[in-house]
């Protein structure tokens, strides 16, 4: 028997620089589940907005980039320890956004919370996979050693809107970048509701920003902002890509553009696969370091040894 008390309806907000602002625009957008029904208003995403993200984006940076391997590894697995304790929540939210049994939805956010732990325990181990002590001729060591690439706008996958999300935000993050990412435009909840977690969970306020709305609206200036070094196209059909990567140009931006396999896209076309091969991409299959590396740059330094006596021996 109903005792007439009102629900309370959540309010999702924007996650930028460690805080829960509106989108300055003051606009919002229905979101709705797989069959039409109303779920929640979700903010539309300004430019101003995209250009806050970006300033909060690159004032965390020197920080993140700066803490230790070990450190990065420690706030991410916490992460996932967040995610495991508010599990039903995303379970219903991930249902919702793409039209899963319950059963399927929970395998999704069992997926995603083992892939922030994976990328937490690649934090202090991508360094001795793309460095190297180089072979040179002379008293000299050659070292080469992997830094992040800066600031990294992420377009989330469209229909993967969790398991695809952690898995395009996590190894950006994991190897010292920060990011601004723009959420599925029509499936945003899962990812506003990461930014909760990710507030409650030791990583520093503009590591991660998020972003909800129309994903070109939000993108086109993020892709010729000045100070953005890199983006990430997984969320953008083709048209788009075509154009991002033309105004990433301007200014150098590492893009990372995911190869689509004509067979996912044939089977994507006819519905099959759902809801592992979404977006062109299998996201439960092993993900590989291609995306730890896609945002690193290699520096090397050069260092003499010397020489120990007459013999010529060297250190």
């Amino acid at each position: 028997m109903s005792d007439g008390r009102l629900s309370v309806f959540k309010t999702y907000k924007l996650y930028v620089g460690g805080k829960f602002p509106r989108s300055e625009s003051g606009r919002v957008y229905e979101v709705t589940d797989s069959k039409g029904k109303w779920l929640a208003n979700a903010p539309q995403s300004s430019r101003k907005d995209a250009r806050d993200a970006v300033v909060a984006a690159r004032k965390a940076f020197g920080g993140w980039s700066g803490a230790t391997a070990y450190n990065r590894g420690q706030v991410l697995y916490r992460v996932a320890e967040m995610l495991e304790g508010r599990r039903e929540q995303f379970v219903r939210e991930v249902a919702e956004a793409e039209g899963l049994s319950k059963s399927k939805a929970a395998a999704v956010v069992d997926a995603a919370v083992d892939r922030w732990v994976w990328y937490a325990g690649w934090t202090d181990k991508i360094g001795q996979i793309v460095g190297a002590v180089n072979p040179v001729a002379g008293p000299f060591l050659n070292l080469s050693t992997p830094e992040p690439t800066g600031v990294v706008t992420v377009l989330a996958p469209q229909a993967s809107s969790f398991l695809g999300l952690v898995s395009v935000v996590a190894p950006v993050i994991a190897t010292g970048n920060t990011a601004v990412v723009i959420a599925s435009a029509d499936a945003p909840l899962p990812a506003l509701s990461l930014g909760e977690v990710l507030a409650t969970s030791d990583l520093p306020g503009g590591v991660v920003n998020i972003l909800s709305g129309r994903t070109a609206e939000i993108a086109a200036p993020l892709a010729s902002h000045q100070d953005v070094n890199g983006i990430d196209l997984t969320g953008a059909d083709a048209a788009l890509a075509k154009e991002l990567e033309i105004a990433a140009a301007d200014n150098l931006k590492r893009v990372f553009r995911p190869l689509v396999s004509r067979d996912h896209a044939e089977k994507e076309a006819k519905g099959a696969d759902r809801p592992q091969a979404v977006d062109g991409v299998d996201w439960s299959a092993d993900p590989g370091t291609h995306r730890l590396t896609a945002f690193l740059e290699t520096k090397t330094v050069w260092h003499p040894t010397g020489a120990l006596g007459v013999s010529g021996s060297s250190y």
